[in-house]
């Protein structure tokens, strides 16, 4: 993980991690307006206009400079080419933050996820400080979970019927890790 502050990019092997454009929104409404990526997120409105990007957009750079929330395209790296999101916030009191990702379904199963993970943990982690990052998916979302356990974060619960969404209430599952360079 190479991290640019100047830039506030992070590169991977494959991947780099940005800020999001305005001119993002178009294809970030495109991936977000699919079903299957609404049904296993807690927040993402369905459908998914246009509109709806500008303004979840517009705040990162703010965000981002302000300690707050770390909001980044997951992009690769020698095309620029948008495959999801990947976000950590920061929860300064208690040094950690929550870890939330979303991937485009036309780049599921190419690992994009697991990369952005991992190098958004290590920025955190070596950068920020954080002495724990944890993140929570819907249990129906098992792909998700793997994520985490790539990312080398343990499961530390599962939360019964706690989410009531499409008719149904859906078990949350949490994992965390604590910062390994503190140990």
């Amino acid at each position: 993980m190479i991290y640019c502050e100047a830039e506030k990019t992070i590169e991977t092997d494959r991947l780099r991690l940005r800020l999001f454009r305005e001119s993002d929104a178009k294809d970030v409404s495109t991936m977000c307006n699919n079903y299957n990526i609404y049904k296993s997120t807690l927040n993402l409105p369905y459908p998914y206009p246009i509109d709806s990007a500008l303004s979840w957009i517009a705040n990162h750079e703010e965000n981002f400079n302000q300690d707050r929330m770390y909001e980044l395209a997951v992009t690769d790296k020698n095309s620029g080419k948008l495959f999801g999101a990947i976000a950590i916030s920061n929860q300064k009191q208690h040094r950690n933050g929550e870890m939330a990702y979303w991937i485009g379904e036309e780049h599921w199963g190419k690992g994009y996820g697991t990369e952005a993970a991992k190098a958004m943990l290590e920025f955190v982690f070596k950068e920020k400080k954080y002495h724990r990052v944890y993140a929570r998916y819907f249990k129906s979302n098992p792909a998700s979970g793997e994520i985490m356990k790539k990312c080398g974060m343990t499961y530390e619960g599962t939360l019964k019927d706690h989410v009531y969404k499409n008719d149904s209430y859906e078990d949350i599952v949490y994992y965390g890790i604590v910062n390994p360079l503190q140990r």
